[in-house]
């Protein structure tokens, strides 16, 4: 606890409570076991009073733990939890918190929080609450005050809230956090809490969001208008507002977090690039010009440095096989190697004569006793692999000697503990490559592996077959008397393989060569100073790496004694190899910086460590530039335990270059270790410069000695040709000896490329004759020939042309602790390439009783400190609960693993916070629009700009000699009573029920008669004058037909309305009112059944039901008929009006006459070839546009029986259309696209059933998709492949296209050239151009023909802002000319001259007498090779998207199924997408089908998907449940809706995450 020192507690008892948190932080003993025991321990000590000293004012709740620093310098140092291989230096974190708190005096952005649903919020409930750790806070304090002041009372404070909380089990409030206001603490406490509180009070103007919602939030039920889908149409709150799409009513925090975004966007970013290069079009992505200012390399160019000789003493044996044999028979009983137990007891001595005993024994085994005499399964030079656990030193020594005496090769690779291991497939590559087929292990080992059923052991996931052979003596037979190894002088051939583990996860194998292995130990015997029997103590991996090289080669060349320290006892006592030292009085010991950390951190004033016997500590990982500050600390502590500064050896090692250098442990301890301190700036160009004027973003770096004896070193350029650096270059450190690897086993053009460098001076000659090796290891050589290594090949990160290292960033990460917030200091940084740059991904695990606000307020100081301290942006930080990253086998992370799993989406995240709007500088410009040439310039007959005028038309009317009969009639109503006296008993009408079998049906004379009657009942009960408005409330059926016909009979104004939903009254039912009101309907006709819905009490709480016009119930019809049949004067008269809600939620009603409806019903007669002989099947819904013409107009004209198919018996038995289709033969067939799509994802796996059942689509000749919005061509090929299998044809399936000003515009017909499809440029649809590619070439979108225009229509394309005509293949607006268009809206608000435009427009040059209609759709038209009916070259008609539903952002025009159809395809559990526009901001709402875990892993994938194919940034990304995306029954997505649900907080989103 940071205050340990205000309460009066015994040294004992801090020493146990010490103990106890480590324990705890390493996961050694559960937490309600750590709470137990801890409040055992300062039971005693508690004050008595729970509010004991604390400040009144200050109400309890909103206290934190703001964890003050302590003085003891040991919390100083208990920092960064156990870091892995990555330390922060107190330098560093003074840096951060000086850059925080200078972003602090600019004002820094405010970060809207993120939005989660409860269920995503996991409770911190006491038991997971641990107390809050000192560590970090304690880094900051001590270097902002200097150390051991105590902080007054705001520790002692928030100790005994702590305390008296824990006791009294009051959970933790989430909304404190370092925001929260300071309760009266010192000076530096109260400024460190401003330097957290810096990300601006800004962030709660919208409460934390937990999001709760209100009460009269809606939830969303089933309406009926959902119908063929199993989807719902919500719609939200007052749906007048939303249906009219006019108000948009904002309210709650959503709308006030979007503007707290926008403004933060508002700020200026980073200066703006200039130059640009062309993405292969006119759109143009930034390229980042280099800054002229840019610090360049000025020094001279840099001399190979030489190391010193390596002096070869006399009695150096030959071969490591000869050292072994010579200690084994000269001093048999000499300790070769000691293992400890997880007590730390010693378990096991390995003599140098059992060594050679067992490792002659190992290598008579394995030569003999493998396969059969004739046969062995080994010969010498064969791969074998080393599979030892990391407790058992002694067996892997005798096994790899074992080999080498054997002359096979030893693999040395990790347990594989599961099938699938992080990266473990990539070893069984390694191995496969290798040929290995034997895989020697230890008795306990081979128990302990995973074995199926019979007792066999699985072969793991991508390993070759392995035959398992035990080492233990006990297992082997003994050799013959006159077998003897043959042992020889070191060689050319390959002594062993060591794996290495690429950036990308790959293994490589690098081979070492038996002369480089004895040259390697006799560099080290000489650097090193190594004696005969010396001991030594190692922590590390003895499998490979420095533990090997030192702990199990260059030992026995010396005769050397081992103290092996495991890992799992370093779990446990992290202290043990300090005891071992001390116990053995060990000379030197091999340990990393984590173990000195470790070791710092448990450290207790022990009085019995001495460590004067050390000679030599070698740091293997001294070249982390992170290690520096773990050697301070160490040496710093235990100076006074006898520890000499000279002592300490950090050392330089790569897998390819062996040892690359090390320092040297000198007598004089006069002479200081070398510092660079080193701008990081200048490190990001590449460029060496030690004086900074920016005092925080420096790295400081210590030497790792001088190059090996008898070795050639040089720095060579990292990328291009390996040139030699300047002095003041930072480069990749290149070694020239014969102690490296020498190849990657079996990739001879990697080895090329790494074991084969000659490099070059700056006039192209070669410095030496002999090939190099690349360390991997970025540096420079500093004066008197010190190395410093500055990062590795493989952490670099190239950002704007800037180099930046991952574990620097991982370092600044670390140093932002404002609460000890990473669990264990895992942090993963990476960076993942999004258009055309490296982007910057940080992840770390967050301690498990870290609140949602601690771990915000973390997120955006990192940002911040990374900002500062590296001038680099941050494109994804994400949060994962802690121990779920990755591991590698000892613990580490697996980056290339957590890589993988991010950019899958798998990582499921807790928190996310995406930065492209500050991150991503490389966007096109935004478009500037040009202005369009003048008429005269451009118009030349019937050119545009020298193309043809785009313009096209079905066949004429006029001209087409038919036997029509009814076209003498000029009124449907005439039609139907023509019918009913010349074929009284002809079926017009078949309704089919959910099982398929016919629900009622009508004939002509049927069908008049019922009309008479309704239109009596209209007359009688309704006393409705003519030209009176009746809104039909019907569900989908007959009644519909015979109330629309009785209508026209009676005189009135028929108005189709979709019935309320009765599951959902409250949604649906407004929108019902909505309609009769606007529509001004003096009375509404409908059916018993809903008439009761309408008086029910859920009506009446949705509506007022008083205001509703008289209903009549048509169930109940009078016997008579009436006296006289209207006949209306006048054919341009009211026939009936369409009202519909678009996909922008704008209601609109249009006027139909009576002549437009005859000449519809005619022109579909005849592109459809209907005569009264004809079957016509219908599923799709008769409220509106063609669906409605098609279910009650078109049967009445041209006397065929139309099949009708309610879609909303589809969700009961999804197959009853396409069965219905097969059972009557029918030929022609109209669905809607939710009808589509329920059949593609409802039968998918039913085709065979289907085809057993007798299902046959072969008659079918068009299956005519109804839609107002662009040919969903994956849809509908998808619809054509699964069906291919039952007879349909593919080019039977088409679509038709329609708007409100012309209900059907095109429909394909049975005549004709089929569909084509053509492919179009994104990019340039993005600037209304049309440019075809070929198929599959980047950025192309498919695009389908509309079907055929209809006879009697004529259309044109236009420019809709000059309204000129436009030329073929040019992307403009649709307009149309025709007999059927639509007469005007029908509206009861204003904007009439606004509206009237749509309906009487004239082009403004070329023909300007004819009066057109605007659709609102933009598309193009093309003159295609194929020949139409009347022989003419068929123009086919491409629809792009509607143009209120297109979004302009950056100048561009998008068209938000593009968007969409992108980010459907990034995940799996993306079901649907919608996107629309706030203020400028792309907004995207996705759908998730899985768990809300996985929610999280949405909104990176989201955001790159849309910058990578669409140039935009996504502002919101909105993750909510199946169903909220609101769809009308044309299967369209009411995006409006959406939009107004969203901003007024009706959703209840799992997540809302707001992009910076």
């Amino acid at each position: 606890m940071a205050d340990r020192d205000t309460l009066p507690l015994p040294l004992e008892v801090r020493t146990r409570l010490a103990e106890l948190e480590l324990e705890l932080s390493e996961g050694d003993i559960t937490q309600k076991g750590y709470e137990k025991k801890r409040s055992k321990l300062i039971g005693a000590f508690l004050p008595q009073a729970p509010g004991k000293g604390m400040d009144p004012s200050v109400p309890h709740e909103r206290r934190t733990p703001v964890t003050p620093g302590s003085s003891s310098r040991y919390h100083r140092r208990r920092s960064s939890g156990s870091r892995d291989e990555r330390y922060r230096s107190d330098v560093h974190t003074e840096a951060v918190q000086a850059a925080l708190a200078k972003q602090k005096e600019r004002g820094k952005m405010a970060v809207p929080m993120p939005s989660k649903r409860r269920s995503l919020v996991v409770q911190s409930s006491m038991d997971a609450y641990t107390p809050p750790d000192t560590s970090s806070g304690s880094e900051g304090e001590g270097s902002m005050q200097g150390e051991g002041t105590p902080t007054s009372s705001q520790s002692s404070i928030n100790m005994e809230n702590w305390i008296s909380r824990a006791i009294h089990g009051s959970t933790t409030s989430s909304t404190t956090s370092s925001s929260s206001t300071q309760s009266g603490g010192s000076g530096a406490a109260s400024r460190l809490a401003d330097v957290m509180g810096q990300t601006h009070l800004e962030n709660h103007s919208a409460p934390p969001d937990v999001t709760s919602y209100t009460t009269d939030s809606i939830q969303v039920e089933r309406p009926q208008g959902s119908t063929t889908t199993s989807r719902s149409t919500p719609k939200y709150g007052n749906a007048e507002l939303m249906e009219t799409g006019d108000g948009v009513p904002v309210g709650g925090r959503v709308s006030a977090k979007i503007q707290q975004l926008v403004n933060t966007l508002k700020r200026p970013k980073r200066p703006p690039l200039r130059e640009f290069f062309v993405d292969d079009f006119e759109e143009l992505l930034e390229v980042q010009q280099p800054d002229p200012n840019q610090p360049k390399a000025e020094g001279a160019q840099m001399l190979a440095m030489r190391g010193e000789q390596l002096g070869v003493v006399t009695n150096w044996p030959l071969s490591l096989e000869a050292a072994l044999q010579r200690w084994g028979t000269i001093s048999p009983k000499a300790p070769c190697l000691t293992t400890m137990d997880t007590n730390g007891k010693p378990l096991y001595i390995l003599t140098y004569g059992k060594l050679w005993t067992r490792s002659i024994k190992v290598a008579y085994n394995i030569l003999h006793k493998l396969g059969s005499k004739q046969e062995p399964m080994l010969r010498p030079g064969d791969r074998v692999a080393l599979v030892f656990p990391n407790n058992d030193p002694a067996a892997f020594m005798v096994a790899f000697y074992g080999c080498l005496l054997a002359e096979v090769v030893p693999v040395p690779i990790e347990v594989p503990l599961t099938r699938k291991d992080a990266g473990s497939q990539q070893i069984g590559f390694l191995l496969g490559s290798c040929g290995v087929t034997v895989a020697l292990t230890s008795d306990a080992c081979h128990k302990g592996l995973p074995k199926s059923p019979t007792g066999e052991i699985p072969q793991f996931k991508g390993w070759p077959k392995l035959l398992w052979f035990v080492t233990e003596s006990r297992h082997l037979s003994k050799p013959p008397r006159d077998w003897f190894p043959h042992i020889k002088d070191a060689n050319n051939e390959t002594a062993y393989i060591e794996y290495k583990t690429c950036k990308d996860g790959s293994v490589l194998g690098v081979t070492v060569m038996r002369i480089a292995l004895l040259t390697h130990c006799q560099a080290l015997t000489q650097s090193c100073g190594y004696t005969e029997a010396e001991t030594i103590v190692n922590v590390l991996d003895f499998k490979k790496d420095v533990g090997l090289w030192h702990g199990i080669l260059t030992s026995v060349m010396n005769m050397m004694h081992v103290i092996s320290i495991p890992y799992s006892l370093m779990k446990v006592n992290p202290l043990s190899w300090i005891q071992k030292v001390c116990q053995y009085k060990a000379k030197v010991a091999c340990v990393k910086s984590r173990d000195m950390h470790w070791a710092l951190v448990a450290h207790r004033d022990q009085r019995d460590i001495n460590l004067s016997s050390l000679r030599m500590l070698v740091v293997a990982d001294g070249a982390n530039p992170w290690s520096v500050s773990s050697c301070d600390a160490f040496l710093n502590v235990f100076q006074s335990k006898g520890l000499k500064p000279e002592v300490i050896c950090p050392c330089a090692s790569s897998p390819e270059a062996l040892t690359v250098a090390i320092r040297r442990p000198t007598d004089d301890s006069n002479q200081p270790p070398g510092r660079g301190v080193l701008s990081m700036q200048g490190l990001s160009h590449g460029v060496i410069r030690v004086d900074s004027e920016e005092k925080l973003s420096v790295l400081t770096l210590q030497d790792v000695g001088t190059v090996m004896p008898g070795a050639l070193m040089c720095v060579v350029k990292p990328d291009g040709v390996p040139q030699l650096c300047k002095t003041d270059e930072i480069g990749e450190l290149c070694v020239g000896s014969i102690a490296t690897g020498t190849s990657y086993y079996g990739l001879s053009g990697m080895t090329k490329n790494t074991f084969e460098v000659f490099p070059m001076n700056s006039v192209g000659a070669l410095i030496s004759e002999y090939p190099f090796t690349r360390t991997g290891l970025l540096g420079f050589v500093g004066p008197g020939g010190l190395c410093f290594i500055a990062g590795k090949m493989d952490g670099l990160m190239v950002v704007g042309g800037r180099r930046h290292n991952a574990d620097d960033i991982v370092a600044t990460a670390l140093a932002v602790e404002p609460m000890k917030f990473v669990y264990r200091g895992r942090i993963a940084v990476f960076s993942i390439s999004v258009l055309h740059d490296e982007r910057i991904v940080v992840v770390a695990e967050q301690r498990p009783d870290s609140t949602e606000e601690d771990s915000f307020q973390w997120m955006s100081r990192v940002l911040q400190a990374i900002d500062g301290i590296h001038q680099v942006g941050v494109y994804c930080l994400a949060l994962v609960p802690s121990n779920t990253l990755p591991k590698t086998p000892l613990g580490g992370i697996h980056l290339s693993e957590s890589k993988q799993l991010f950019l899958e989406g798998s990582l499921h995240p807790c928190n996310v916070l995406m930065c492209p709007h500050t991150c991503v500088t490389n966007l096109p410009k935004p478009r500037q629009k040009q202005p369009e040439i003048g008429p005269a310039s451009v118009m030349v007959g019937n050119l545009v700009s020298g193309k043809r005028i785009a313009q096209a038309s079905g066949r004429d009317l006029g001209q087409m000699e038919d036997n029509d009969q009814a076209r003498k009639f000029l009124f449907l109503s005439e039609v139907l009573q023509w019918r009913a006296q010349t074929t009284p008993d002809h079926v017009l009408y078949t309704l089919l029920n959910c099982r398929g079998t016919i629900a009622s049906s009508l004939t002509c004379v049927q069908l008049h008669k019922r009309a008479e009657k309704i239109a009596t009942m209209l007359a009688e009960r309704g006393h409705l004058q003519d030209g009176d408005h009746v809104a039909l409330v019907y569900p989908p059926g007959i009644d519909l037909i015979a109330a629309f016909y009785g209508c026209l009979y009676a005189g009135c104004v028929p108005i189709t309305v979709r019935p309320p939903h009765p599951q959902n009254i409250a949604t649906t039912l407004p929108t019902v009112k909505m309609i009769v009101e606007v529509s001004r309907s003096a009375c509404m006709m409908t059916t018993a059944v809903i008439c009761k819905l309408l008086r029910s009490k859920e009506a009446s709480a949705a509506v007022d039901v008083r205001s509703w016009p008289p209903v009549l119930d048509t169930d109940d019809l009078p016997k008579k008929k009436p006296p006289l049949l209207y006949k209306p004067s006048n054919p341009d008269t009211l026939a009936y009006l369409d009202f519909s809600v678009s996909t922008t939620g704008m209601l609109a009603g249009v006027k139909m006459s009576h002549t437009a409806t005859s000449a519809f019903c005619r022109s579909i007669k005849l592109q459809c070839e209907l005569y009264p002989s004809r079957e016509v099947a219908i599923c799709l819904d008769p409220y509106c546009g063609l669906g409605f013409v098609l279910w009650c107009l078109c049967s009445v004209y041209s006397g065929h029986q139309s099949i009708l198919i309610p879609p909303s018996e589809l969700e009961v038995n999804p197959a009853l259309w396409l069965l219905a289709v097969s059972q009557y033969k029918v030929r022609d067939t109209f669905c809607s696209y939710s009808v589509m799509e329920l059949c593609t994802k409802g039968l998918g796996l039913q085709t065979e059933s289907l085809k057993s059942r007798g299902l046959d689509l072969s008659r079918v000749r068009t299956c005519v998709v109804v839609a107002e919005e662009r040919p969903r061509i994956a849809l509908t090929q998808s619809f054509s492949k699964l069906f291919k299998d039952l007879g349909l044809h593919p080019r039977a399936v088409s679509t038709s296209f329609g708007c409100r000003v012309n209900l059907a515009v095109c429909l394909q017909g049975t005549s004709g050239p089929d569909p084509t499809t053509v492919y179009v440029d994104m990019r340039a649809l993005r600037h209304d151009r049309v440019r075809l590619v070929e198929r599959g070439s980047p950025h192309s979108l498919p695009l389908m023909e509309s079907g055929k225009i209809l006879p009697g229509v004529r259309i044109i394309i236009a420019n809709p802002e000059t309204k000129g005509p436009l030329g073929d293949s040019h992307l403009g607006e649709i307009w149309v000319c025709s007999g059927h268009n639509a007469s005007g809206y029908f509206t009861v608000y204003g904007d009439e001259a606004l509206q009237s435009d749509h309906f009487t427009s004239r082009l403004s040059f070329g023909d300007t007498q004819t009066i057109w209609a605007r659709t609102g759709y933009l598309g193009f038209l093309r003159r295609t090779e194929l020949t139409d009916a009347s022989g003419e070259r068929h123009d086919a008609l491409y629809v792009v998207g509607a143009l209120d539903e297109a979004m302009e952002l950056r100048g561009m025009r998008y068209h938000p199924i593009d968007i969409e159809t992108s980010v459907i395809r990034t995940h799996k559990s993306i079901t649907e997408c919608a996107v629309f526009t706030w203020t400028n901001l792309l907004v995207v709402v996705v759908e998730l089908d899985g768990s809300e875990q996985e929610a999280l892993d949405l909104v990176p994938l989201v955001t790159n998907v849309v910058l990578e194919e669409h140039y935009l940034i996504v502002g919101v990304v909105v993750v909510v449940d199946i169903g909220v995306i609101p769809i009308n029954s044309r299967g369209e997505k009411q995006r409006m809706h959406l939009r107004d649900g969203f901003l007024a907080d009706q959703l209840d989103p799992i997540y809302v995450a707001y992009n910076m």
